[in-house]
């Protein structure tokens, strides 16, 4: 992969928590429309890897380019400008609103509209449309006038993407999409992630290595801080290292 095909590139990444050094010299890079998943065992630094591409933190040492671009010492906020979102492990969503009225309230956060969301939206049926459009992608649709709260809680993971999607991403980083969800509504929920727009990279997140292996074209394992291993699903799952790390047999 040569650096002009690289839209997400994270360059020797290390920080510290105290004596706990979390991540060490962690590299990663991510296509346009990759389709790549993150895993390791707990306490690995997966979320503080995601923590640091997205600005929550800042490394101690390393870079992080996006699009060409060093955003290694922006804030959140300029990375998001930047073309990068983000969905987290436990949601965040508004459970008054509806699905249509918190995907509006992100498309006017993006159109810079945020302190008059509603009333004025009514005579600007463009954003409209595109809630409404983003909702059908999704599966959510017939529920767009539902309370979030009453919603499945697959059915708010969805919509939890459906907010990042709104601000028109290049990369999508998931974190745990499927944290939470019964198994019934596991497999629905990747169908819709798999078909998500091809021009858009995601970096995946995820514990159920059935799902993991169902959708990542790519996969980097990290375990202990480092990047133990990263290659192809097939190449993944015959990594003795892997396997003894985190897999177990039962991919072998």
């Amino acid at each position: 992969m040569t650096a002009a095909g690289v839209a997400l590139h994270a360059r020797g990444l290390g920080i510290a928590f105290g004596a706990l050094r979390a991540l060490d010299g962690v590299s990663l890079a991510l296509e346009p429309g990759a389709r790549q998943a993150l895993i390791g065992p707990n306490g690995a630094g997966k979320t503080t890897l995601i923590n640091l591409l997205t600005g929550v933190l800042r490394p101690a040492s390393g870079s992080i380019t996006l699009g060409g671009l060093d955003v290694t010492r922006h804030g959140s906020d300029r990375r998001a400008r930047a073309g990068l979102a983000r969905t987290f492990q436990v949601n965040a969503l508004f459970p008054s609103l509806t699905p249509l009225q918190s995907v509006l309230l992100a498309l006017c956060e993006r159109e810079g509209l945020g302190g008059a969301w509603w009333r004025p939206l009514r005579r600007q049926s463009a954003l409209f449309d595109e809630a409404h459009a983003l909702l059908a992608r999704l599966g959510l649709g017939p529920l767009a006038g539902t309370p979030v709260a009453a919603l499945a809680y697959g059915s708010q993971r969805l919509l939890e993407i459906a907010l990042a999607l709104a601000t028109r991403p290049r990369i999508l980083l998931l974190d745990e999409p499927a944290a939470g969800v019964p198994a019934g509504e596991r497999v629905a929920l990747f169908e819709v992630i798999a078909v998500l727009p091809a021009d858009i990279g995601i970096l995946l997140i995820e514990h159920d290595m059935d799902l993991v292996f169902r959708f990542a074209r790519r996969i980097s394992v990290l375990v202990a801080g480092r990047i133990l291993a990263e290659g192809t699903p097939e190449e993944i799952a015959a990594d003795p290292r892997v396997r003894a790390a985190y897999l177990g047999p039962a991919h072998g």
